[in-house]
């Protein structure tokens, strides 16, 4: 079985979600019960090995994890790296394995998840020295948006990473965080990382983020991606492009911290990125996914009864916008596509035991 922290339900109650199998696992994947690029990767992952444990048919059970959300490219390759890993083992190209395979699989998704920790510390050293060449000698006050943390990680996270670096250095003035509507992963679980770890912050409506900006108020902007194209075009929870417009006007650094596995060399550019639609009810109702519970399992309606809505979980960010990428490998700026791609290729060179 898989066990997840159910983060729909943070930060009121900290349960945990017992998955015993592959379409349960979806169902947390979609309901956001398990979210962020990152530890989606680990998540779909590990629900291959959790297949091939209990005996199901695991090119079926990839399938079914890699389509659960179309955006988020980490998800994608999770699946196919432990898929791989298990076809290897049992000396076949699809359907059913053997123990070995399983513990092959099993292997592989461990693996991935160390990995995944061992980036997230590199990244918060990388994005920590950026901030430094680009504001030597201060303290920052660091504009966020989503969530980025431990909760989309196997380590420390991403973004949220670097500012708890620099808070730990005595260098963090104060974390701004968006509340990030509809379903609110800045105030609900942003928030809920920043309190436990002792740093400065104040959450925002998203729509405050100008005045802040104006006000002279915020240094940079660290936001986390779900997919970077290979022009170097950043899909983030929507409401980042927006973020990138303001701080260019404003001549704020805006910077993207992301692991290399983020990276989707075969996507060209923003336009070929798949930006997943969700329901209307998100925008309409305050549902459970928002950590609300009306009671008979339905929401609290905050608009016209029937009322359509438009409601995309992702934007798109172009490369001129975005002042550098972080990854693990390091730090790239200005965003080209070759600077992207040489990466990458550094980072398929390098295996982490």
């Amino acid at each position: 079985m898989l066990v997840l922290l159910d983060q729909t339900r943070l930060p009121a109650e900290e349960v945990e979600l017992v998955c015993t199998d592959v379409p349960a696992l979806v169902r947390a994947i979609q309901t956001l019960a398990v979210r962020g690029a990152p530890l989606l990767g680990i998540a779909g992952g590990y629900g291959v090995a959790l297949a091939a444990a209990r005996g199901f048919d695991v090119a079926e059970a990839a399938g079914l994890l890699e389509g659960a959300r179309p955006t988020a490219v980490n998800l994608g390759y999770g699946v196919r790296r432990v898929a791989a890993a298990y076809w290897a083992a049992s000396g076949k190209g699809e359907g059913e394995g053997d123990e070995a395979a399983a513990a092959a699989a099993l292997a592989e998704a461990r693996a991935l998840h160390r990995e995944d920790a061992q980036a997230s510390g590199r990244m918060a050293e990388y994005g920590e020295a950026l901030l430094e060449e680009l504001l030597p000698g201060r303290a920052y006050q660091l504009l966020t948006h989503c969530n980025t943390g431990a909760l989309v990680s196997g380590g420390e996270g991403t973004a949220f990473a670097v500012a708890l670096r620099v808070h730990r250095q005595g260098r963090l003035r104060r974390l701004w965080v968006d509340e990030t509507r509809p379903l609110l992963q800045g105030a609900r679980l942003t928030a809920y990382e920043a309190a436990r770890n002792g740093l400065a912050y104040s959450l925002l409506t998203d729509n405050a983020a100008g005045s802040l900006f104006a006000a002279g108020e915020v240094d940079a902007v660290l936001i986390g991606a779900d997919r970077i194209a290979a022009d170097g075009s950043v899909a983030n929870k929507v409401g980042s492009y927006p973020l990138a417009v303001l701080a260019k006007y404003h001549h704020v650094p805006f910077i993207v911290v992301a692991p290399t596995t983020t990276v989707d060399l075969e996507t060209p550019d923003g336009t070929s990125i798949i930006v997943e639609q969700r329901s209307g009810k998100e925008v309409t109702e305050l549902t459970s996914s928002q950590g609300v519970s009306a009671g008979g399992g339905g929401g609290i309606v905050v608009a016209p009864l029937g009322a359509p809505a438009y409601n995309p979980a992702f934007d798109v960010t172009p490369p001129e916008l975005i002042t550098a990428i972080v990854t693990e490998e390091g730090a790239i700026s200005p965003v080209t596509g070759v600077g992207l791609a040489e990466l990458c290729a550094r980072s398929s060179q390098v295996t982490i035991g």
